[in-house]
């Protein structure tokens, strides 16, 4: 069991079905079973995944006092992680509306209320029992990245989709991340290029770039190589919101364990496969125990 701290938002989603993209007008529609409200948030994602696989997550986060504030605090009792760290100082919880088609395609609307003014108010040992520290890209993380650079921590973090490596919000979590993660929809197909760019330029030890239905690819500076993954397709595609938390939440656990961090890779698209088969960013995550028994499925295919 990993000691892992993770920092970030937390937020009410709700995911709706639509027929098509882009949406034709019409004053009402029906899609049976295809509204669902849940917790969610990145910070939320990473920390039920990580608790799922087994982890110890210390949570840090900000929410409202309404009631979305206490359908969280309720959801997260409920999911075994301590509440402890999460501060009603926000004028409102955020929330999010996750537009999605049969096909996976999706266009999210979030709503951060006054956490981008927000301070958190971390401590210089607010990271002093974690082994990671996965600091989320959010404005109230950026002390949290001086305190865990000054405590020797590792520091992970997820900056999404990303077009210019020089980008003013994300810079600072990309100077100071050791693993970094980013999403090729910005990049296009220079995206080896652009990672080439990544490594001249900041002190990352790995680099991952999720690639949706292509794969991953992977930095390593201990062999200063880039790798190609192909994608992992473990069952049914119902909605892909969330796929990139699963991808790293679940690189970091077994990268935490000692994992060589090509196989942790391998095993984090099988997590983030088979939770692709659910609906909602927070939902269908599996245990260790059973991404086991799919990656020896799969090796088993192969031969």
């Amino acid at each position: 069991m990993s000691k892992i701290l993770v920092s970030g938002l937390i937020n009410t989603e709700t995911t709706v079905q639509v027929r098509q993209f882009p949406i034709p007008y019409y004053p009402i529609d029906y899609p049976f079973f295809g509204i669902n409200t849940a917790v969610s948030g990145v910070a939320y994602n990473i920390a039920k995944a990580l608790t799922t696989l087994g982890d110890q997550v210390i949570l840090t986060s900000m929410i409202g006092e309404d009631f979305s504030a206490e359908y969280i605090k309720q959801e997260l009792t409920d999911a075994g992680i301590s509440i402890d760290g999460i501060k009603p100082c926000l004028t409102s919880t955020p929330s999010s509306v996750v537009l999605y088609d049969e096909g996976g395609k999706r266009q999210i609307y979030c709503d951060l209320k006054d956490i981008q003014e927000a301070s958190y108010g971390f401590t210089e040992d607010v990271c002093q029992n974690a082994e990671i520290v996965i600091a989320c890209n959010i404005n109230f993380n950026r002390p949290l990245l001086h305190a865990a650079k000054n405590a020797g921590k590792i520091i992970a973090t997820d900056v999404h989709v990303l077009t210019d490596m020089w980008d003013g919000y994300n810079r600072e979590f990309m100077e100071y991340a050791d693993i970094l993660f980013l999403s090729d929809e910005g990049i296009g197909e220079w995206y080896q290029d652009f990672m080439w760019l990544l490594v001249h330029t900041y002190n990352h030890q790995i680099i991952v770039l999720g690639r949706g239905n292509k794969g991953a690819a992977m930095y390593l500076r201990e062999e200063n190589r880039i790798v190609e993954l192909p994608a992992v397709r473990v069952g049914e595609i119902v909605n892909t919101v969330g796929a990139g938390d699963a991808l790293f939440s679940s690189f970091i656990h077994y990268y935490a364990k000692g994992m060589h961090p090509l196989k942790a890779l391998h095993r984090a698209q099988i997590f983030a496969s088979a939770k692709i088969g659910a609906n909602g960013a927070s939902k269908g995550f599996v245990t260790e125990e059973q991404i086991e028994k799919i990656a020896i499925s799969l090796q088993k295919n192969i031969m």
